[in-house]
């Protein structure tokens, strides 16, 4: 599996929620501002991926 088809079912440390969940979307990872690096290497909250699924909506 590369990692675009890993990146499609892992979940995250900064994710709310697995991707494809109802009521969720993908949002820029605050911790790295959607760049996908952190200070020593791959942004530990999002993956390296620089996104985040969060719910959308408010409740």
């Amino acid at each position: 599996m590369n990692k675009a088809d890993k990146d499609k079912f892992s979940i995250n440390p900064g994710d709310e929620a697995a991707p494809g969940t109802p009521g969720t979307g993908e949002n820029i990872c605050p911790v790295c501002n959607g760049s996908g690096r952190g200070d020593t290497g791959e942004c530990q909250n999002c993956g390296g991926t620089g996104k985040v699924i969060e719910g959308i909506g408010g409740a």
